[in-house]
């Protein structure tokens, strides 16, 4: 069973930084694409940050140049490090996992992924 786990999520001011981590286990496919995703109150899920199995790294325009999606496979685990954080960054991020094909169109759409984590808060003040 594959489980994803979130953490590192906190509290910080405008142009600080926060580095979320997810640990996978469970997961024997190997192809995959793992990213990140957030969802603010009343919004819709979106994708921030992707990488697949042959390292291409995907980005939301709107976090580009200030994320960076990585993963360290000895330990099983996908990071996102996030600096220049702005208010509007303010959601709960949620690790993601598919085994899935995926085009270059959907990588970053919510529907494409169906293995989830439960979420970290990020909450961003000015």
């Amino acid at each position: 069973q594959v489980q994803l786990v979130e953490s590192g999520g906190g509290s910080v001011q405008a142009g600080g930084s926060l580095r979320l981590s997810c640990a996978v286990s469970g997961y024997t496919y190997s192809r995959y694409y793992m990213g990140w995703f957030r969802q603010a109150p009343g919004k819709e899920r979106e994708g921030v940050a992707v990488i697949n199995s042959d390292g291409t790294k995907t980005y939301a325009d709107s976090v580009k140049g200030r994320f960076t999606i990585s993963q360290d496979n000895a330990k099983n685990t996908l990071y996102l490090q996030m600096n220049s954080l702005k208010p509007e960054d303010t959601a709960m991020y949620y690790c993601a996992a598919t085994a899935n094909q995926l085009s270059w169109w959907s990588l970053l759409l919510r529907r494409a992924y169906n293995y989830w984590g439960q979420g970290t808060q990020v909450t961003v003040s000015s």
